[in-house]
């Protein structure tokens, strides 16, 4: 089983902000997780985030409103079944995450840690952020790791990612009060221009970093499409103190 990094990878995250590794999990497995997600989706087993709570446009305007209970986010992943726990401390993780890291991997449950769902006509779109807008740590250095359950296009929502921005100096202004890149912002046009769509298919898995702009779109095809996203830090780099991000324990997967 290959888990290394080269070292032309390493710099390409270093320089990009995001790896993708192909089919990096096996077909079986990733059925085994879309089965478990929706029977959990079935049930509405608790902690669940539905649209209707982000307030995001075109969002139902309340649970009690028409698709009010569509789903955004089965929470606390790492839990819910063994298939979860187990991926988010598959070796081929977790010893990538170690190079890149460079020390032991610790992996976050307050963040992410969740099954992400993208549902036809109620699923809304993401604007261009990054994840470290709502993340408290003692370095601004987390690792997302996003594994498409099946084909993740343009036309179900998929990935966007803006390679390099990562290590972009954006000012105040070019954000708006819930820190999404400002469309109408001048300066954010050309920034908007290096967005670039990352097709994936079942079991392939994308690395990006926290301080890395991303979006995804509407999802106009009429199937659910389904992710897993778990974030990783740096043992080191700890949550800051009273902080949303030490609210939950972290999980230490590598020696």
């Amino acid at each position: 089983m290959d888990t290394g990094l080269t070292s032309e990878q390493i710099e390409q995250f270093k320089t990009d902000g995001y790896l993708v590794f192909r089919a990096m999990l096996e077909p079986a497995a990733c059925e085994r997780m879309l089965a478990v997600a929706a029977e959990q989706l079935r049930a509405a087993l608790p902690p669940l985030e539905y649209e209707a709570e982000l307030g995001y446009a075109g969002a139902p305007a309340s649970l009690e409103a028409e698709g009010g209970r569509t789903v955004r986010r089965l929470r606390g992943a790492y839990d819910r079944d063994a298939c979860f726990h187990d991926w988010a401390e598959d070796v081929r993780v977790v010893a990538r995450l170690r190079q890149l890291f460079d020390e032991p991997v610790c992996l976050t449950l307050a963040h992410h840690n969740c099954v992400m769902t993208k549902h036809p006509q109620y699923g809304t779109a993401t604007g261009w952020h990054r994840d470290i807008r709502y993340w408290s740590f003692t370095q601004p250095d987390l690792i997302c790791v996003w594994l498409a359950l099946g084909d993740e296009t343009p036309d179900n929502g998929g990935l966007k990612f803006i390679p390099g921005s990562h290590r972009l100096h954006i000012a105040r202004e070019q954000l708006d009060e819930l820190d999404f890149l400002r469309p109408e912002h001048p300066a954010n046009q050309a920034i908007f221009a290096q967005g670039k769509a990352v097709e994936l298919q079942q079991g392939d898995v994308v690395f990006f970093h926290s301080w890395l702009f991303h979006a995804a779109g509407v999802n106009a095809t009429p199937a659910v499409k389904t992710s897993v996203a778990f974030a990783y830090h740096g043992c080191s780099n700890h949550a800051v103190a009273g902080s949303r991000s030490a609210a939950s324990p972290d999980v230490q997967v590598t020696d």
